[in-house]
Protein backbone atom coordinates (compact mmCIF):
# COMPACT_ATOMS: atom_id res chain seq x y z
CA UNK A 1 0.00 0.00 0.00
CA UNK A 2 1.36 3.65 -0.86
CA UNK A 3 2.01 5.65 1.80
CA UNK A 4 -0.46 8.74 3.03
CA UNK A 5 -0.04 11.87 0.73
CA UNK A 6 1.42 13.91 4.12
CA UNK A 7 3.91 11.15 5.09
CA UNK A 8 7.71 12.05 3.83
CA UNK A 9 9.31 8.91 2.03
CA UNK A 10 12.56 8.88 3.48
CA UNK A 11 15.08 6.06 3.58
CA UNK A 12 15.37 4.59 6.89
CA UNK A 13 18.65 5.53 7.71
CA UNK A 14 18.43 9.37 6.78
CA UNK A 15 15.03 9.14 8.39
CA UNK A 16 16.27 8.36 11.70
CA UNK A 17 18.86 11.17 11.68
CA UNK A 18 16.52 13.94 11.23
CA UNK A 19 14.54 12.34 13.72
CA UNK A 20 17.26 13.10 16.03
CA UNK A 21 18.44 16.38 14.85
CA UNK A 22 14.67 17.32 15.50
CA UNK A 23 15.08 16.11 19.20
CA UNK A 24 18.66 17.33 19.75
CA UNK A 25 16.80 21.05 19.02
CA UNK A 26 13.98 20.57 20.81
CA UNK A 27 16.29 19.64 23.76
CA UNK A 28 18.51 23.18 23.69
CA UNK A 29 15.32 25.12 22.98
CA UNK A 30 14.31 23.50 26.70
CA UNK A 31 17.67 23.50 28.41
CA UNK A 32 18.19 27.27 26.91
CA UNK A 33 14.51 28.33 28.18
CA UNK A 34 15.10 27.17 31.27
CA UNK A 35 18.67 28.74 32.49
CA UNK A 36 18.58 32.39 33.06
CA UNK A 37 18.92 34.50 30.63
CA UNK A 38 21.70 36.16 32.46
CA UNK A 39 23.87 33.25 32.97
CA UNK A 40 27.13 33.62 31.08
CA UNK A 41 28.90 31.22 29.00
CA UNK A 42 31.07 28.34 30.74
CA UNK A 43 34.98 29.27 30.72
CA UNK A 44 37.03 26.24 31.12
CA UNK A 45 37.97 24.91 34.48
CA UNK A 46 41.55 25.89 34.46
CA UNK A 47 41.03 29.50 33.50
CA UNK A 48 37.91 29.65 35.76
CA UNK A 49 39.83 28.85 39.18
CA UNK A 50 42.85 30.15 38.23
CA UNK A 51 44.91 30.47 40.34
CA UNK A 52 44.48 27.65 42.16
CA UNK A 53 48.09 26.53 42.77
CA UNK A 54 51.46 27.93 43.51
CA UNK A 55 52.98 30.59 40.67
CA UNK A 56 56.61 30.26 39.53
CA UNK A 57 58.70 33.36 38.45
CA UNK A 58 61.57 32.91 36.46
CA UNK A 59 64.35 35.34 36.98
CA UNK A 60 67.05 34.54 34.07
CA UNK A 61 69.92 35.59 36.13
CA UNK A 62 71.96 34.45 38.66
CA UNK A 63 70.71 35.50 42.51
CA UNK A 64 71.50 39.02 44.05
CA UNK A 65 71.58 41.41 40.74
CA UNK A 66 68.91 43.82 39.96
CA UNK A 67 66.30 41.99 38.25
CA UNK A 68 66.80 39.44 41.45
CA UNK A 69 66.50 42.04 43.81
CA UNK A 70 63.32 43.61 41.94
CA UNK A 71 61.39 40.20 41.57
CA UNK A 72 61.68 39.30 45.06
CA UNK A 73 60.52 42.62 46.64
CA UNK A 74 57.44 42.45 44.10
CA UNK A 75 56.68 38.74 44.59
CA UNK A 76 55.40 38.46 48.14
CA UNK A 77 52.76 41.62 47.64
CA UNK A 78 51.99 39.51 44.02
CA UNK A 79 51.42 36.39 46.06
CA UNK A 80 49.03 38.41 48.61
CA UNK A 81 47.21 40.17 46.00
CA UNK A 82 46.54 36.91 43.96
CA UNK A 83 45.75 34.36 46.86
CA UNK A 84 49.08 32.10 46.32
CA UNK A 85 52.17 31.18 47.02
CA UNK A 86 54.69 33.25 44.51
CA UNK A 87 58.05 31.04 43.99
CA UNK A 88 61.41 32.63 42.64
CA UNK A 89 63.60 30.47 40.38
CA UNK A 90 66.90 32.33 39.42
CA UNK A 91 68.00 30.11 35.81
CA UNK A 92 70.59 32.27 34.93
CA UNK A 93 73.26 31.71 31.20
CA UNK A 94 73.24 33.03 27.92
CA UNK A 95 72.26 36.72 28.70
CA UNK A 96 69.51 35.48 30.06
CA UNK A 97 68.33 33.60 27.11
CA UNK A 98 68.37 29.89 29.06
CA UNK A 99 65.37 31.33 31.29
CA UNK A 100 63.28 33.24 28.66
CA UNK A 101 63.34 29.89 26.77
CA UNK A 102 62.21 27.40 29.34
CA UNK A 103 59.11 30.32 29.79
CA UNK A 104 58.31 30.40 26.35
CA UNK A 105 58.50 26.57 26.23
CA UNK A 106 56.31 26.13 29.33
CA UNK A 107 52.72 25.23 29.47
CA UNK A 108 50.28 28.59 28.71
CA UNK A 109 48.42 28.51 31.94
CA UNK A 110 49.33 31.44 33.72
CA UNK A 111 51.56 29.50 36.31
CA UNK A 112 55.10 29.99 35.23
CA UNK A 113 56.21 33.58 34.47
CA UNK A 114 59.21 35.39 33.49
CA UNK A 115 61.16 38.72 34.00
CA UNK A 116 62.14 39.66 31.28
CA UNK A 117 64.33 42.57 30.61
CA UNK A 118 66.53 44.55 28.20
CA UNK A 119 68.72 41.65 27.13
CA UNK A 120 65.74 38.95 26.97
CA UNK A 121 63.53 41.09 24.97
CA UNK A 122 65.87 43.50 23.38
CA UNK A 123 69.10 43.04 22.97
CA UNK A 124 69.40 38.68 22.28
CA UNK A 125 67.39 38.18 19.26
CA UNK A 126 69.91 40.93 17.58
CA UNK A 127 72.95 39.52 18.95
CA UNK A 128 72.79 35.80 18.88
CA UNK A 129 72.85 34.26 15.60
CA UNK A 130 70.31 31.49 16.46
CA UNK A 131 67.73 31.60 19.56
CA UNK A 132 65.82 29.66 21.05
CA UNK A 133 62.64 31.60 21.44
CA UNK A 134 61.50 34.94 19.63
CA UNK A 135 60.98 37.86 22.07
CA UNK A 136 57.18 38.89 20.33
CA UNK A 137 55.89 35.64 19.02
CA UNK A 138 56.66 33.72 21.75
CA UNK A 139 55.69 35.73 24.88
CA UNK A 140 52.38 37.21 26.14
CA UNK A 141 53.19 40.86 27.39
CA UNK A 142 51.85 41.32 31.24
CA UNK A 143 53.03 44.35 32.76
CA UNK A 144 56.21 47.01 32.35
CA UNK A 145 57.51 46.60 36.18
CA UNK A 146 60.47 48.92 36.15
CA UNK A 147 62.87 51.37 34.96
CA UNK A 148 66.26 52.49 35.85
CA UNK A 149 68.77 54.01 34.17
CA UNK A 150 72.32 52.48 34.07
CA UNK A 151 75.42 54.55 36.08
CA UNK A 152 79.09 54.97 34.35
CA UNK A 153 81.14 54.07 36.91
CA UNK A 154 84.87 53.91 37.52
CA UNK A 155 87.71 52.60 39.87
CA UNK A 156 88.11 55.58 42.71
CA UNK A 157 91.71 55.88 41.81
CA UNK A 158 91.05 56.36 38.12
CA UNK A 159 92.14 59.66 36.98
CA UNK A 160 88.92 60.60 35.25
CA UNK A 161 86.79 62.91 36.93
CA UNK A 162 83.60 63.44 34.95
CA UNK A 163 82.62 62.07 31.41
CA UNK A 164 84.59 64.56 29.21
CA UNK A 165 87.85 63.56 30.91
CA UNK A 166 86.78 60.05 30.56
CA UNK A 167 86.50 60.77 26.87
CA UNK A 168 89.54 62.40 26.76
CA UNK A 169 91.21 60.00 28.05
CA UNK A 170 89.96 57.38 25.98
CA UNK A 171 91.05 59.46 22.87
CA UNK A 172 94.39 60.01 24.01
CA UNK A 173 94.54 56.02 24.82
CA UNK A 174 92.99 54.11 21.97
CA UNK A 175 92.29 50.59 22.23
CA UNK A 176 93.74 50.84 25.76
CA UNK A 177 91.05 51.11 28.04
CA UNK A 178 89.33 48.56 28.88
CA UNK A 179 85.23 48.18 30.28
CA UNK A 180 83.49 44.89 31.73
CA UNK A 181 79.84 43.72 31.05
CA UNK A 182 77.76 41.36 32.42
CA UNK A 183 78.04 39.22 29.36
CA UNK A 184 78.92 39.78 25.35
CA UNK A 185 75.50 41.17 24.13
CA UNK A 186 74.12 42.36 27.54
CA UNK A 187 72.24 45.93 27.75
CA UNK A 188 75.17 46.79 29.86
CA UNK A 189 78.08 45.89 26.63
CA UNK A 190 75.45 47.60 24.26
CA UNK A 191 74.96 50.43 26.28
CA UNK A 192 78.68 50.71 26.63
CA UNK A 193 79.42 50.64 23.24
CA UNK A 194 76.48 52.83 22.38
CA UNK A 195 78.34 55.18 24.51
CA UNK A 196 82.08 54.47 23.14
CA UNK A 197 80.75 55.11 19.31
CA UNK A 198 79.04 58.64 20.52
CA UNK A 199 82.57 59.45 22.31
CA UNK A 200 84.24 58.25 19.43
CA UNK A 201 86.57 55.87 21.12
CA UNK A 202 88.09 52.49 21.30
CA UNK A 203 88.23 50.36 24.36
CA UNK A 204 88.51 46.47 24.98
CA UNK A 205 85.32 44.97 26.04
CA UNK A 206 86.07 42.25 28.69
CA UNK A 207 82.76 39.79 29.31
CA UNK A 208 82.02 38.41 32.70
CA UNK A 209 79.21 36.19 34.16
CA UNK A 210 77.08 38.54 36.20
CA UNK A 211 77.58 41.80 37.94
CA UNK A 212 79.63 40.94 40.83
CA UNK A 213 82.69 39.42 39.11
CA UNK A 214 82.90 42.91 36.91
CA UNK A 215 82.49 44.55 39.59
CA UNK A 216 85.33 42.97 41.52
CA UNK A 217 87.63 43.84 38.58
CA UNK A 218 86.22 47.12 38.14
CA UNK A 219 87.23 48.00 42.01
CA UNK A 220 90.55 46.22 41.83
CA UNK A 221 90.99 48.79 38.75
CA UNK A 222 91.75 46.13 36.30
CA UNK A 223 88.69 47.81 34.17
CA UNK A 224 88.56 50.88 33.18
CA UNK A 225 85.22 51.74 33.28
CA UNK A 226 81.99 49.91 33.10
CA UNK A 227 78.19 50.66 33.30
CA UNK A 228 75.50 48.81 36.00
CA UNK A 229 72.60 49.24 37.22
CA UNK A 230 71.66 51.84 40.17
CA UNK A 231 70.99 48.88 42.49
CA UNK A 232 73.77 47.16 42.28
CA UNK A 233 76.25 49.78 41.67
CA UNK A 234 74.62 51.96 45.33
CA UNK A 235 76.39 50.19 47.99
CA UNK A 236 79.88 50.35 46.45
CA UNK A 237 79.02 53.50 45.96
CA UNK A 238 78.23 54.79 49.41
CA UNK A 239 81.47 52.72 50.86
CA UNK A 240 83.48 54.53 48.09
CA UNK A 241 85.47 52.01 46.71
CA UNK A 242 83.66 53.00 43.01
CA UNK A 243 82.93 56.52 41.81
CA UNK A 244 79.59 57.25 39.43
CA UNK A 245 80.59 59.61 36.10
CA UNK A 246 77.22 60.12 35.27
CA UNK A 247 73.55 59.17 34.73
CA UNK A 248 72.63 57.12 31.62
CA UNK A 249 68.96 57.69 31.93
CA UNK A 250 66.95 61.08 30.23
CA UNK A 251 66.81 62.25 33.80
CA UNK A 252 68.74 62.68 37.06
CA UNK A 253 68.50 59.27 39.33
CA UNK A 254 66.14 60.39 42.86
CA UNK A 255 68.94 58.46 45.03
CA UNK A 256 71.54 60.91 42.85
CA UNK A 257 69.94 64.00 42.49
CA UNK A 258 73.54 65.69 42.31
CA UNK A 259 75.20 62.79 39.74
CA UNK A 260 74.31 64.93 36.39
CA UNK A 261 72.86 62.52 33.59
CA UNK A 262 75.84 61.42 30.60
CA UNK A 263 73.57 63.60 28.14
CA UNK A 264 73.97 66.58 30.09
CA UNK A 265 77.59 66.18 30.98
CA UNK A 266 78.39 66.38 27.31
CA UNK A 267 77.49 63.50 25.61
CA UNK A 268 73.90 65.06 23.98
CA UNK A 269 71.34 62.40 23.35
CA UNK A 270 73.10 59.31 24.93
CA UNK A 271 70.30 57.35 27.11
CA UNK A 272 70.59 53.50 28.24
CA UNK A 273 67.80 52.17 30.59
CA UNK A 274 67.51 49.28 32.39
CA UNK A 275 63.87 48.43 32.65
CA UNK A 276 62.41 44.87 33.51
CA UNK A 277 58.52 43.30 32.18
CA UNK A 278 56.26 40.39 33.57
CA UNK A 279 55.48 38.29 30.78
CA UNK A 280 53.78 34.74 30.39
CA UNK A 281 54.37 32.27 27.92
CA UNK A 282 52.49 32.96 24.57
CA UNK A 283 48.77 31.45 24.36
CA UNK A 284 47.91 32.15 27.69
CA UNK A 285 44.77 32.77 28.16
CA UNK A 286 43.37 36.74 27.84
CA UNK A 287 41.67 36.21 31.00
CA UNK A 288 44.49 35.28 33.09
CA UNK A 289 46.70 37.99 31.67
CA UNK A 290 44.33 40.77 32.56
CA UNK A 291 44.10 39.23 36.13
CA UNK A 292 47.44 39.21 36.26
CA UNK A 293 47.81 42.51 34.33
CA UNK A 294 45.57 44.14 37.62
CA UNK A 295 46.60 42.26 40.13
CA UNK A 296 50.54 43.33 39.00
CA UNK A 297 49.81 46.94 38.84
CA UNK A 298 48.23 47.14 42.61
CA UNK A 299 51.16 45.55 43.49
CA UNK A 300 53.35 48.39 41.57
CA UNK A 301 51.06 51.18 43.11
CA UNK A 302 51.73 49.91 46.70
CA UNK A 303 53.68 52.39 48.55
CA UNK A 304 55.48 49.64 50.48
CA UNK A 305 56.93 48.10 47.59
CA UNK A 306 57.25 51.84 45.70
CA UNK A 307 59.26 52.60 48.37
CA UNK A 308 61.67 49.47 48.55
CA UNK A 309 62.45 49.85 45.26
CA UNK A 310 62.82 53.82 45.01
CA UNK A 311 65.49 53.02 47.63
CA UNK A 312 67.64 51.22 44.88
CA UNK A 313 66.76 54.02 42.13
CA UNK A 314 64.11 51.87 40.15
CA UNK A 315 60.95 53.63 39.19
CA UNK A 316 57.71 51.62 39.04
CA UNK A 317 56.11 52.02 36.10
CA UNK A 318 52.60 49.67 35.34
CA UNK A 319 50.24 50.22 32.54
CA UNK A 320 48.37 47.51 30.17
CA UNK A 321 50.27 44.74 28.34
CA UNK A 322 50.74 47.37 25.31
CA UNK A 323 52.67 49.21 27.21
CA UNK A 324 55.29 46.12 27.75
CA UNK A 325 54.98 45.02 24.11
CA UNK A 326 55.77 48.78 23.06
CA UNK A 327 58.53 49.18 24.74
CA UNK A 328 59.69 45.54 23.55
CA UNK A 329 59.44 46.49 20.20
CA UNK A 330 61.32 49.70 20.71
CA UNK A 331 64.47 48.42 22.13
CA UNK A 332 64.58 45.21 19.23
CA UNK A 333 64.32 48.31 17.18
CA UNK A 334 67.17 50.48 18.97
CA UNK A 335 69.55 47.82 19.67
CA UNK A 336 70.03 46.72 16.09
CA UNK A 337 71.52 49.35 15.45
CA UNK A 338 74.62 49.37 17.14
CA UNK A 339 75.02 45.61 17.05
CA UNK A 340 74.95 46.02 13.00
CA UNK A 341 77.60 48.94 13.27
CA UNK A 342 79.56 46.49 16.09
CA UNK A 343 79.19 43.50 14.11
CA UNK A 344 78.50 41.73 17.29
CA UNK A 345 77.43 38.01 16.71
CA UNK A 346 77.11 34.71 19.24
CA UNK A 347 75.94 31.20 18.89
CA UNK A 348 73.66 30.08 21.79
Amino acid sequence: MPPPSDTIKLPVKQGVKKMFLRRTKWICFLVLGILPLDIGIALPAKTQDYPSQTLKIIVPFVAGGGVDVVARIVAPKLSKELGQSVIIENRGGAGGALGATAVAQAPADGYTLLVGTGSTHGTNSNVYARLSYDPVRDFAPVVLLSSSPLLLIVPQASPARNVGELIALGRSRPGELSFGSYGTGSINHLGAELFNCMAKIQADHVPYRGSAPAMTDLIAGRLNYMFDGVSTSLGYLQSGTIRTLGVAGPNRSPVLPDQPTISEAGLSGYDTMVWFGLFAPAGTPKSVVELLNRKANAVLASPRVKEGLEKLGVETVGGSPEVLAGKVQSELNKWATIVREKNIRLEQ
